[in-house]
């Protein structure tokens, strides 16, 4: 019986197919299939790609958790200073997760020049600052230099610098709000050391990064009164746990809130990718799963005769079935294996060259970006791969409905 079982896996997976009638079928079901797993690739590490990168965008702003007075909670203006002596200053001493806590204070103002003006945001940081991701889309120049008793520098984005017509080392004239201990708008001259790019439109129209000893004199605040503290997570995936414990461990006065809860709109938008990336999975697996129930089917009608003389020569149904079962796994698998390369490099080529664009006012990057990991990758083939077979397994049911007498006979 194994004699006659191994004959017919090799009729089925041999090149007969080539001239068959089942070979057209065969071809398009191999190719839904790669078709299907370069869609899901890519539909994956897109919606991943975005949310990682709009999600590291913001917290390269405004880090992942800020602490701040109650006073500042729903304004971007440090109005309300905090005593930088802080028993989590420089490190949380009971949590683990955190990168980094830094020192910030913010101005609004206006820049001024000959013909034009643009209201922006001062933030004023210190030498704690993590510049990792300015650097990293800093197109010309360079950050700051507070090592120095006082620091004219400042970073301005690309598009501030293009709305008002200026370049790297110009001086520009900034005026500043007045505040409760000062009564006047106050001119300060600064020196553009660096232009940043995020492609992050909601925060480089209007913000501007400096020394906070800046806005400390334009406040009227002592060396150790600060706007705020910005938290930096080792992890994203734990800022609501790391958000309740840094909450907890600091002063009353104070509250503690996570860049989730500050754009609830943002994330809330974002978090809709998965929902778009789990309807296309589902749907390319039921694509997929038809071509390869169809092509089952072909194969079982192609090969009736056989499968008589199999059942004639003892071979049970159960047996026979397997079969076909396994040679459509190894037409499942061929999909995948062409479908993996060729959605590996194109995802490749956008990660690399950033072919596709997109509209940074929509969606807050300028590239559309790419993100997947080798576990993506394994769940994606795997379940694929298991699913379709699940889906097979009805229609070779139609092997046992073939009778041996009738088959042979036309034989």
């Amino acid at each position: 019986m194994n004699y006659e079982l191994f004959i017919a896996k090799r009729i089925i997976a041999g090149k007969k197919y080539k001239n068959s009638i089942s070979s057209p079928i065969i071809k398009i079901a191999i190719t839904a299939i790669a078709l299907g797993i370069i869609i899901m690739l890519i539909a994956v590490a897109t919606g991943a790609g975005l949310q990682y990168k709009i999600r590291d965008k913001m917290a390269g702003f405004k880090g992942h958790i800020q602490i701040v007075n109650y006073d500042n909670n729903n304004s971007d203006i440090s109005t309300t200073s905090i005593k930088k002596e802080q028993d989590f200053y420089p490190k949380f001493k009971n949590l683990k997760g955190i990168k980094n806590v830094q020192v910030f204070a913010n101005k609004g103002g206006i820049l001024r020049t000959d013909n034009d003006f643009e209201g922006i945001v001062f933030k004023g940081v210190s030498s704690d600052y993590d510049w990792s991701f300015f650097k990293e889309y800093l197109i010309d120049g360079f950050v700051p230099n507070f090592n120095q008793s006082r620091t004219k520098e400042v970073l301005l984005s690309q598009t501030i610098i293009n709305r008002l017509n200026l370049k790297l080392n110009d001086t520009i004239l900034a005026t500043f709000l007045k505040t409760k201990n000062s009564k006047l708008p106050s001119n300060r001259k600064y020196i553009i050391s660096g232009i940043y790019n995020s492609g992050f439109d909601q925060f480089d129209k209007n913000m501007m990064i400096g020394d906070i000893r800046e806005v400390q004199k334009l406040n009227k605040w002592t060396e150790k009164e600060v706007g705020g503290f910005e938290v930096l997570l080792d992890d994203f995936d734990d800022i609501d746990v790391k958000g309740a414990e840094i909450y907890s461990e600091i002063g009353v006065t104070l509250n503690a809130k996570t860049i989730v809860e500050t754009y609830p709109n943002v994330f809330e938008w974002i978090q809709l990718f998965d929902n778009n990336v789990w309807v296309i999975i589902g749907i390319m697996i039921i694509i997929a799963g038809i071509n390869m129930i169809t092509a089952l089917l072909v194969l079982i009608l192609e090969r009736v005769q056989m499968i008589g003389i199999l059942k004639a020569l003892g071979s049970s149904n159960t047996s026979i079935r397997k079969v076909f079962l396994y040679n459509a796994s190894y037409l499942i698998l061929k999909g995948l294996f062409w479908g993996n390369i060729i959605g590996l490099i194109i995802i490749g080529i956008q990660y690399f060259f950033g072919v596709i664009t997109l509209d940074p006012e929509t969606y807050y990057v300028a590239k559309m970006p790419v993100y997947i990991s080798l576990g993506a990758i394994l769940v994606l083939n795997f379940g694929t791969l298991f699913l379709c077979f699940l889906m097979l397994i009805i229609p070779s049911y139609i092997i046992t409905k073939i009778n041996p007498s009738k088959s042979i006979k036309f034989a």
